[in-house]
């Protein structure tokens, strides 16, 4: 292994029951680099890090971290990847929110007690302001985790993790993995600047990220992978977005929607007249059929709780809703399922039945269609879900497996798909690409294309400004719950819509 490195990954191979998620990999990570993992759902990046971290072990193949020599990858544990200087950030920070930042820091690290075992609190604060200082955090000891933004969290979850390297002054690997997925772009910055400083001290970052932006913005080297094999590492430098998108997907990919439609002729499918619904106020907006409404706004702007309120899971105190024609005031989700709105929620968590067979997570929406004398009929759903999975381009071994074996691009293309299969009017979508490849957001797009296009509405809220102005008719942009200004046509641009988003312009009717 050369000198310089912080990992060396030889030869590795990883089998599933019937999926080869590994195939002789091979990757290096130096010291003071920036290394990034860019690749599809399923392509073998998560699996890869599972047994970098000692938490699933490898079938062959070897794995040597900065400390000792080359071990078999099929003996790895978490204990060995930490005593080689690995330490993880997962996507979700893994804090503690009512607790303070100190209290944070010392569950990483443990807590100094003295007599009778009562814990030292002026060192527990003497420790973590320290770390803030060293980390340059923005921050105080006695903050609590949860009235610090996004941002700053991620700063807290690194530094923790890091912590005691620091106190042994060595130089490991930090594995980053989607950090940026739940950050706003300004955000994304000062943890970028933070990151920027740990490797000029000397760090490692193995750096996993489904936005090419970012990994072109912030790695030196990129490693793709694709069906389980690793394509190759490449100079961030040498390459655009549109060319390591090809790599990841192997074909060219559709940077840009299609041609965007007037609508405006189209009937009206949803009005809504002076909405006030905690946190937003006096919301106007209609929906055409067949258009793809987008919604922009900063974090607590009220995006999500747009949707919400249209979708019967927040109460309107005041104003009308209007949907095709009759007026409607849902009180329950179940309503407005039944008044043909269906909702994709920004965390799969909350929609995919992780331990259910891909069949039943396809069904669960409408499962009277599949009542047979007071019985399930299995064979109907079976047989449903095989249409389904064509139908939406989902890979799955077959229908029967867990959903929690699925990639994440291919578990939202169930969630979609079930929506979908309900044949709504009016479809309601947030974040629906978060976490998901360049590939699979396409395919997503473009299920939602055709929908549209048979006349179903949609209202998109997603935080990447690009995709909303590829995708969309037209886009309204909240601050502080209100509507601040409506895009549409040459004026729907990234650039607009983030100017709009930050200057928070004087409240205006949208539609």
């Amino acid at each position: 292994m050369p000198e310089n490195a912080a990992l060396e990954v030889r030869g590795l191979t990883k089998s599933f029951p019937g999926v080869q998620a590994l195939k002789g990999v091979d990757l290096s990570v130096a010291r003071g680099e920036i290394h990034a993992l860019a690749g599809g759902n399923g392509s073998g990046k998560s699996t890869l890090i599972k047994i970098i971290t000692g938490v699933q072990h490898g079938d062959d193949g070897t794995i040597q971290y900065a400390t000792g020599s080359p071990l078999a990858a099929a003996h790895t544990s978490p204990e060995l990847a930490h005593a080689g200087g690995v330490y993880v950030v997962h996507q979700d920070f893994g804090l503690f929110p009512a607790m303070t930042v100190a209290e944070n820091f010392a569950l990483g690290f443990g807590f100094p007690t003295g007599p009778a075992g009562r814990v030292r609190w002026r060192t527990v604060r003497k420790r973590a302001a320290a770390l803030i200082d060293k980390f340059e955090i923005s921050t105080t000891p006695s903050s609590l985790v949860r009235d610090t933004p996004r941002a700053v969290q991620a700063q807290i979850a690194i530094a923790r993790a890091l912590q005691a390297e620091d106190e042994q002054g060595g130089q490991g690997l930090l594995i980053l993995d989607e950090p940026t997925a739940a950050l706003p772009s300004h955000e994304v910055e000062l943890l970028f600047a933070s990151l920027r400083r740990h490797v000029a001290a000397g760090q490692a970052v193995l750096f996993v990220s489904h936005r090419l932006d970012e990994i072109l913005d912030l790695a030196d080297n990129v490693t793709v992978f694709r069906d389980g094999t690793g394509v190759g590492t490449y100079r961030t430098p040498t390459l655009s977005e549109a060319a390591l998108a090809e790599l990841i997907a192997g074909r060219p990919i559709s940077q840009t929607a299609g041609e965007r439609v007037d609508r405006r002729a189209n009937p009206v499918l949803l009005e809504l007249s002076d909405v006030v619904a905690t946190p937003l106020h006096s919301i106007n907006l209609t929906v055409r059929s067949g258009e793809v409404v987008g919604v922009a706004g900063l974090l607590g702007s009220g995006r999500s709780e747009l949707l919400r309120c249209i979708y019967g899971d927040l109460p309107i105190e005041s104003g009308t809703v209007v949907l095709d024609g009759a007026p409607v005031r849902f009180r329950h989700p179940r309503d407005a399922i039944d008044g043909g709105i269906a909702l994709v929620p920004e965390s799969r968590a909350n929609s995919v039945f992780y331990d259910l067979p891909v069949s039943m997570n396809l069904a669960v929406a409408r499962l009277p269609q599949y009542s047979r004398r007071m019985w399930l009929s299995e064979r109907l759903m079976r047989l449903r879900a095989r249409q389904d999975i064509a139908t939406f381009g989902v890979k799955a071994a077959s229908e029967r497996r867990p959903a929690n074996v699925l990639s994440g691009g291919n578990q939202q293309k169930v969630v979609l798909g079930r929506c979908l299969g309900l044949n709504p009017k009016l479809l309601l979508l947030d974040e629906p690409t978060q976490g998901v490849d360049v590939g699979a957001r396409r395919e997503i797009y473009d299920m939602v294309r055709k929908a549209t296009d048979a006349g179903m509405g949609v209202v998109l809220v997603a935080s990447d400004m690009e995709e909303l102005a590829h995708n969309c008719d037209r886009a309204i942009v909240l601050s502080g719950g209100r509507i601040v200004d409506e895009l549409a046509g040459s004026r729907l641009t990234a650039h607009a819509l983030v100017a709009a988003a930050y200057s928070g312009a004087s409240p205006r009717k949208a539609g």
